[in-house]
């Protein structure tokens, strides 16, 4: 018996569950859950869906909102209240996954690249949400 409850995932609200789940598919190498693939045909029609870490190690979902205000983050107005954190080995790495998320779609909030105790950048995925990816 665990003395712990086990996270098993981190769900982010959307407005269009599909797009901002193909974001952090090919963000992060996740894979679908059975039955949340990409419909080959018929509607895409799902209001909850699952990406799978490796190893099943830590899940993201997605679940279908009418409306989402997206953060106002780093000024006032509407909080970030949630983010993910995300970690590269090095500061090369950091700036390929800038380009890298900038073509998938994200855009930037906050740049922190020449920080020398903890460079990082901060963007908004496509819904809105703020992430971090720092040199960890």
């Amino acid at each position: 018996m665990a003395d712990h409850p086990r996270l098993r995932q981190t769900v982010l609200d959307a407005t269009d569950v599909r797009a901002l789940a193909e974001f952090y598919r090919a963000l992060l190498g996740y894979e679908y859950r059975p039955g949340d693939e990409l419909p080959t045909d018929g509607p895409d029609d799902l209001e909850w869906l699952v990406l799978r870490g490796p190893g099943d190690s830590h899940n993201l979902a997605f679940q279908q909102v009418d409306e989402l205000p997206p953060s106002t983050w780093p000024r006032d107005g509407v909080p970030q209240q949630l983010h993910l954190d995300l970690t590269v080995p090095d500061a090369a790495e950091l700036e390929r996954q800038r380009r890298r998320v900038e073509d998938l779609g994200a855009t930037l909030l906050l740049d922190r690249f020449d920080d020398p105790e903890e460079p990082l950048y901060v963007f908004g995925d496509p819904a809105g949400h703020p992430f971090c990816i720092f040199v960890g």
